[in-house]
C-alpha cells in the first residue's frame, strides 16, 4: 500500500541521522520535531526539540507532540533493558491517538561475522556480543508495542553511516584518521541523505512489521574509503596498523572483527527505493563538493 505519507512525525533521538530524517521530511511538506537530550546544545536550524534524558520529567509540550503524532521514529541507543525512550514515554505512547506507524533505527551489528559473506532480511540475527542483544532487545519491544497497539512498524538494521560533516575526508582533515588494515574485510556503508529517503519510504508504504536493510552497492575494505578520500583531498594517508595492534582501542577492534556484507535487494524492491549514493565514492564527492576535507 502507498500512502502520501504521515503528516506529523515525532524523531526520538533527534542527532546525526534524524536532523537529516527531519529535513527531507519538511522539505515534503511533513511536520517534524524531535528529542534530545538537551535542547539548549541543539543547534539553531529551525528543528523544534524537546527535552527527553534519564530522571528528567516528561512535559506537557513532549505529551502534546505525542497526542499529534501519527509516525514516530526511534533513534536513541539502547541501554541494557532495551530502548530507554520507549520505557520513559510508554505510556504516553500507548495512549496516543494519533499514532499508525513506528519505526526503529537498529543496526547491522546483530550479525555475527560472516567472513564476507552475505546477509539479508531472512539471515539469522545471531551475534550474541552485548550490543547485539541490546539492539535486538529494543528491536523487539518495538515491534511488540506495535503488535499491542495493532499499528504496523517497521525496524531498519544499518550499516555504517556517513554523510557531509562525518565521512574519511572530514578525519583525515582533522587528524584523527585510523588507518586500520585487515586483510579481506568488507563492509557496507548508508549515507544518511538515503537512510532518510528509505525511512520515508517505509512511511509510504506501511506493511505489517517489516524489517529492512538499506545499504549501498559497494562493501569495501576501510582502507580504501580512507585512500580515496586521500586521493580527493591531497591530504596524507596515516601509517597503516594491523586491526589486531594492542594499541588499537578495543571497541574499534571488536568493529573491525566482524567481516560480511548486506545483500540490500529485498528492501529495495519492497520500498522501491536505491540510494542516491551507489558507493562512497559519490558520497565523498558530495561531501568535498561541499567543502568537507578543505584547509
Amino acid at each position: 500500500m502507498y500512502t502520501a505519507g504521515p503528516a506529523r512525525v515525532l524523531v526520538l533521538g533527534m542527532g546525526y541521522s534524524g536532523r537529516h530524517l527531519a529535513a527531507l521530511l519538511q522539505s515534503k511538506g511533513i511536520a517534524c520535531s524531535g528529542t534530545v537530550r538537551d535542547p539548549g546544545t541543539a543547534p539553531d536550524d529551525g528543528l523544534t526539540r524537546y527535552r527527553l534524558a534519564d530522571g528528567v520529567p516528561v512535559d506537557e509540550a513532549l505529551h502534546a507532540a505525542i497526542r499529534r503524532a501519527d509516525a514516530i521514529v526511534c533513534s536513541v541507543p539502547p541501554a541494557d533493558a532495551g530502548d530507554p525512550a520507549l520505557r520513559v514515554l510508554a505510556d504516553a505512547l500507548h495512549d496516543s491517538p494519533a499514532l499508525r506507524w513506528v519505526g526503529y533505527l537498529s543496526s547491522t551489528a546483530v550479525y555475527a561475522d560472516r567472513d564476507g559473506d552475505w546477509v539479508d532480511e531472512h539471515t539469522c540475527a545471531d551475534a550474541d556480543n552485548d550490543t547485539a542483544v541490546r539492539r535486538l532487545r529494543a528491536e523487539q519491544q518495538w515491534r511488540a508495542f506495535a503488535q499491542a497497539r495493532g499499528i504496523t512498524s517497521a525496524v531498519f538494521r544499518l550499516p555504517a553511516l556517513y554523510g557531509r560533516g562525518r565521512n574519511a575526508l572530514v578525519q583525515l582533515a582533522q587528524g584523527k584518521a585510523r588507518h586500520v588494515v585487515r586483510p579481506g574485510l568488507v563492509f557496507n556503508r548508508l549515507h544518511v541523505e538515503d537512510l532518510a529517503g528509505a525511512v520515508l519510504a517505509a512511511m509510504q508504504r506501511p506493511h505489517g512489521h517489516a524489517l529492512y536493510l538499506p545499504a549501498d552497492d559497494a562493501p569495501a575494505p576501510p582502507q580504501d574509503v580512507l585512500a580515496h578520500a586521500a586521493l580527493l583531498s591531497g591530504l596524507a594517508l596515516p601509517a597503516a596498523q594491523a586491526w589486531d595492534d594492542p594499541a588499537i582501542p578495543a571497541s574499534l577492534r571488536r568493529f573491525y572483527a566482524s567481516n560480511k556484507r548486506i545483500d540490500s535487494r529485498g528492501t529495495r524492491a519492497a520500498l522501491q527505493w536505491r540510494p542516491r549514493f551507489a558507493t562512497y565514492r559519490e558520497g565523498l564527492a558530495d561531501a568535498w563538493a561541499n567543502g568537507d576535507g578543505h584547509r
